[in-house]
């Protein structure tokens, strides 16, 4: 997906280039993970000679939303409170993202 929200109209042969070498991905493996994408709505495809095209069909900020909503909801009980907690107690958290956390509060709280 991130190939496709980057470039646009992408055909399978340059999702591969992009992804295939750093995953051990081949290109039928692109082509099936394509082909689910488009079953499930998520991009769309438009034949091209003998190839097809790809188009994202959801927004990044959209879908980054929705599974950041599955992720809390299934292994924090729904709770983001948790996440943030989990990942103070494992030391995930920088001095950085502490103060980032704290503005958002704060932004949110106004």
């Amino acid at each position: 997906m991130e190939v496709l929200w980057a470039n646009g109209t992408t055909s399978a042969s340059d999702v591969c280039d992009a992804v295939c070498e750093q995953r051990g991905w081949s290109l039928p493996t692109v082509k099936t993970l394509l082909s689910r994408l488009v079953q499930k709505q998520a991009i769309a495809a438009k034949p091209d000679g003998r190839r097809y095209l790809y188009t994202a069909m959801i927004a990044r900020e959209d879908y980054v939303g929705g599974e950041s909503k599955r992720l809390v909801d299934r292994l924090f009980g729904g709770k983001a409170a948790s996440l943030v907690a989990h990942l103070a107690e494992t030391e995930a958290l920088t001095e950085d993202d502490l103060k980032e956390i704290e503005a958002l509060l704060k932004e949110l709280k106004q």
